[in-house]
């Protein structure tokens, strides 16, 4: 049990508005030595555990070692996206003229200036024209320019190369519609037919050629499908594929300048009638006025959707906003990274150590550690501006990617975990709240590196399950009030 007097100092220091240094409790002693039974032996950890009722140090192992945290670094860029861009943030799609209008005609060009929306699709695209139709304007005498920045960096560093062709590492550009991803099936032959890539229709100008087999059969020792990356959104599917089964294609696209191009120029056929051409343009005239628009959600909705799904598009676009807000300059992963570390910094978390890549995790080069983990959630926890922060986070056996997780889809984790995953391959992080009864939270942070592939590993529990549920035990009883019978219709709410 928690000493009087520990808690005493706590709650006196709260009152102060001071915040004391977690201290370990009492019986730490046995508590380690229930870890050093369910540890891994082969992996490296790093742990903390605060109880942020009294702010008293639970558990804690190796906190200053620095690991790669994954997508828990997603928890970084929503406390610097909000910290920096406001919860009123939108992103803006515009189209602008320089031309006036007569009878139903535009007399020049127009422009549409691309602002890196991860969420913009063709649908939101077809809706800025539609609203011309609806002013009563039908043609446009001149060209279209799409506008976005130049030489811009799609790719952090530290991504890894096999993932660039795949959708959750597709480009982060101010030129994005439906999250630059084109969707297809690879189908098996038949008696007349070869095997086939067959894509959508949406995916105007990307093409994939093909002399990929399936092993229908499974014949061969070594079998597995190569999508080699040609350039201008042209790709090569080789190698093979054990089954029989048609199986779906997500491509990430490699030029999304083009692929804007390419979706607007076929786009417009049959909704606007435009005299010139569709092509990339280098700026929108001074003279020119502001004729239609798309907005995004406001970003407390995209800071949801990119932490329950791990949307590595919205963190990385956010990241890269937040680097071009910062320094009043074009975004990129540098000016994001530098942006992150200062505003972080001004909030009291300590990043000198840390390195800071991008904002989805997806670069093997970002280092955290867990107590600079800890500081994050301890701000979300304590500032209002962040707290609804917690239950955008998924939640144990009920939403995002800790819906169907081994280990968090019945008692005694269910419903209580509300925390960011951190997965890739030798990587196996957590980092969040556990929402017990009687307004008592514990702040914990998970990292496992250096996880050796294995059969079947995905059956298994991780290691943060193990490690939460002896936690959990540990906590004082008079916390924990029927904690295994609880159901989805009694979901612990917000206590603040």
């Amino acid at each position: 049990m928690y000493s009087l007097t520990t808690l005493y100092v706590s709650l006196l220091l709260a009152a102060l508005g001071l915040q004391a240094e977690p201290r370990p409790p009492e019986n730490s002693t046995h508590f380690a030595k229930q870890m050093a039974d369910i540890s891994p032996r082969h992996s490296q950890t790093a742990i903390m555990a605060i109880d942020l009722a009294n702010n008293q140090l639970i558990y804690s192992h190796q906190p200053d070692t620095l690991l790669i945290p994954a997508s828990t670094q997603k928890v970084l860029t929503a406390v610097t996206a909000m910290a920096a861009l406001g919860p009123e943030f939108r992103y803006v799609t515009e189209l602008w003229s320089d031309a006036p209008i007569r009878h139903g005609h535009i007399a020049g060009s127009v422009y549409l200036r691309f602002n890196g929306d991860p969420t913009l699709t063709q649908a939101d695209l077809k809706g800025i024209f539609a609203s011309l139709v609806k002013q009563g304007i039908t043609r446009i005498e001149g060209h279209l320019y799409l506008i976005g920045d130049k030489q811009e960096q799609l790719q952090a560093p530290g991504w890894v190369w096999d993932d660039l062709g795949i959708c959750f590492a597709a480009p982060v550009s101010s030129y994005i519609i439906n999250q630059n991803c084109v969707y297809g099936q690879f189908i098996p032959s038949s008696a007349t037919q070869a095997s086939m890539v067959k894509l959508r229709a949406a995916s105007y100008g990307i093409k994939v050629s093909s002399d990929a087999v399936f092993d229908q059969q499974a014949n061969r020792d070594f079998c597995q499908l190569d999508l080699v990356r040609l350039g201008q959104n042209q790709y090569h599917l080789r190698g093979c594929y054990p089954g029989s089964e048609a199986i779906p294609l997500a491509i990430a696209v490699s030029d999304p300048e083009k692929f804007a191009k390419d979706t607007l120029s076929a786009m417009l056929k049959g909704e606007m009638t435009v005299a010139g051409k569709v092509q990339v343009g280098e700026y929108i005239p001074q003279k020119a006025k502001l004729i239609a628009s798309h907005s995004s959600a406001p970003l407390p909705e995209l800071l949801t959707t990119m932490l329950l799904k791990s949307d590595n598009l919205i963190a990385d676009s956010l990241f890269k906003q937040v680097g071009k807000t910062y320094y009043r300059t074009q975004g990129s992963f540098t000016h994001g990274a530098a942006a992150m570390k200062h505003i972080l910094t001004d909030l009291g978390v300590d990043l000198s150590s840390a390195n800071i890549v991008d904002g989805s995790g997806l670069s093997r080069y970002n280092l955290l550690n867990a107590r600079q983990l800890a500081d994050v959630l301890s701000l979300i926890h304590r500032d209002a501006r962040f707290r609804g922060l917690i239950t955008s986070l998924p939640q144990a056996g009920v939403s995002g990617t800790l819906k169907y997780r081994q280990g968090y889809t019945k008692p005694p984790l269910k419903n209580l975990i509300f925390a960011k995953t951190g997965s890739m391959q030798g990587v196996a992080n957590l980092a969040g709240f556990m929402r017990l009864p009687q307004q008592q939270d514990i702040l914990f942070v998970v990292l496992e590196n250096g996880i050796a592939p294995e059969p079947n590993k995905s059956n298994k529990p991780a290691f943060s399950a193990h490690f939460l549920t002896t936690l959990l035990r540990e906590i004082p009883p008079a916390a924990q009030v029927n904690t295994a019978s609880q159901t989805d219709a009694n979901t612990m709410k917000l206590s603040h």
